[in-house]
């Protein structure tokens, strides 16, 4: 088990009502879903649209169940933004 941040950007920061909040999670699934359970609802529904970086490194289409987690590790949760 490994601890460390989430921080939440835009529309999954105005979800959460929070800018961060630690990780205790093996993977990237397991953070997700327990993130779910802290925020029903909202930000359940705008997780299906974001992208992930994992220690400064994009997930990509890699399952989360595969996407191990460091201790002390950084988990950005990045809405689709618009403009350039």
């Amino acid at each position: 088990m490994a601890t460390g941040t989430i921080r939440y950007w835009a529309a999954a920061k105005a979800a959460a009502h929070t800018a961060e909040e630690p990780y205790s999670a093996r993977t990237l699934a397991e953070a997700l879903d327990a993130v779910r359970e802290r925020h029903p609802g909202e930000l359940s529904r705008v997780l299906l649209r974001c992208s992930f970086l994992v220690n400064d490194e994009p997930v990509g289409k890699r399952p989360h169940d595969a996407v191990l987690l460091t201790e002390g590790g950084t988990v950005e949760v990045l809405p689709p933004f618009a403009g350039g």
